[in-house]
């Protein structure tokens, strides 16, 4: 089985939400993301400019996700050391905006919250990669255990920025899935490696990353996509040369569809469109 280009990363991710004002409100001022181009039917944000990082897409007449629907669990927003982590946190500390959980992952350090529709949100930053423990077969130890937020915010003591930081990036996108292990086969196909498996999870990633996608069906098993209801909307990957994508639209066989020019859209097990094309 081919292995995916180790290049891979997440350049975007689009989302529907029910009111585009209200959303881009929250991503701009509350997670910090600067404002790049909108009209009235969507918003591109990111700290990059020229690569936005994340495009908001209006959804008239949007419906409440049904409970135990598949979909969107959380983006997951990789900061690019702990001092611009513990930034985010202040900022989002001093909005009206509550965290839902925070944890120390082995890997990571993380803290979530809920965005306007309530899509999850994780902000998070990477320990060392020599920290990173390993497991008798190979995969890494990824768990959960409390956070210690104090120790986290000591570097960051001057308070807020108003923007996330530089270098800021969609770290991973995690999904509500039918079947952790059909969803696995599938992203495995492609060339992902499973790096983690828990109890109905399972955590995939390109070049020895820890994830990029994670799977689980803790309130989903069993379930169907909600498609007018906020969620995801695609994920575009971004591989480092053409050829890559080349061989992933081979691995995807029946599952790849034409994009745009030099990009192939492949649809997995749950219905999520995935976006794959070489960087500029």
């Amino acid at each position: 089985m081919a292995t995916i280009d180790p290049e891979l990363r997440i350049r975007r991710v689009r989302l529907a939400v029910a009111e585009l004002g209200r959303s881009v409100d929250f991503y701009e001022q509350v997670l910090g993301l600067p404002l790049i181009e909108r009209d009235e039917e969507r918003a591109l944000l990111g700290p990059d400019a020229a690569d936005p990082a994340l495009e908001l897409v209006a959804l008239p007449g949007a419906q409440p996700a049904p409970p135990r629907s598949t979909g969107l669990f959380h983006v997951a927003w990789l900061h690019p050391s702990r001092e611009s982590l513990a930034d985010t946190v202040r900022r989002i500390a001093a909005s009206p905006w509550p965290f839902t959980g925070a944890s120390d992952h082995g890997v990571s350090e993380a803290l979530y919250l809920d965005d306007p529709d309530g899509l999850g949100i994780e902000v998070y930053a990477d320990r060392p990669f020599e920290k990173w423990g390993r497991l008798p077969d190979g995969g890494y130890e990824i768990y959960t255990a409390p956070l210690d937020v104090e120790d986290l915010l000591q570097t960051s003591p001057e308070g807020p920025e108003p923007r996330i930081a530089p270098g800021t990036t969609a770290g991973h996108v995690h999904l509500k899935v039918a079947d952790v292990d059909a969803a696995a086969r599938f992203y495995l196909a492609l060339g992902f490696e499973q790096q983690a498996r828990i109890p109905q999870a399972a955590f995939l990633a390109a070049g020895g990353y820890h994830h990029h996608v994670g799977l689980n069906s803790w309130q989903s098993a069993g379930g169907a996509p909600a498609p007018e209801s906020p969620g995801l909307r695609q994920v575009a990957f971004e591989l480092g040369s053409a050829q890559a994508v080349d061989g992933l639209a081979a691995a995807a066989a029946d599952a790849a569809g034409p994009g745009a020019p030099g990009e192939v859209l492949v649809r997995d097990p749950d219905g999520e469109t995935l976006s794959f094309a070489a960087s500029a």
